[in-house]
């Protein structure tokens, strides 16, 4: 398990993955959205989602809504391995959509990068 990732909102994640990793990884975005920008978000996750999950290494893409009707969102995606989450950071998609026009939106995040734990 990996200690979650901070930085600046503005900033794209970069996960400290050291050496390759074989076996399936799976990301736990949190984010907390600014005010009223919920829908936009929304939409965008909706392209975003459907082109990761074109990806060869993606394995699975889940957005789930908090119940409250708060601005926030979990992201719950998997990737084969670790070239296919390095891959996903930098296709077009992910860097036209999160870190162009996501990232802007977000009044915070939390990124945490985990493999199962008998590996």
């Amino acid at each position: 398990m990996s200690a979650p990732i901070t930085a600046p909102i503005t900033a794209p994640i970069t996960a400290p993955i050291t050496g390759p990793i074989t076996a399936p990884i799976t990301v736990i975005a949190r984010w907390v959205l600014n005010a009223g920008a919920l829908e936009e978000v929304l939409g965008l996750i909706a392209e975003l989602r459907t082109q990761s999950l074109a990806e060869e290494g993606c394995l699975r893409y889940e957005v789930y809504r908090d119940v409250d009707g708060a601005d926030s969102l979990l992201l719950v995606e998997q990737y084969r391995d670790s070239a296919a989450i390095d891959a996903h950071r930098q296709s077009p998609h992910y860097q036209a959509l999160v870190v162009g026009r996501i990232l802007p939106l977000l009044a915070e995040r939390r990124v945490d990068v985990l493999q199962p734990a008998d590996q």
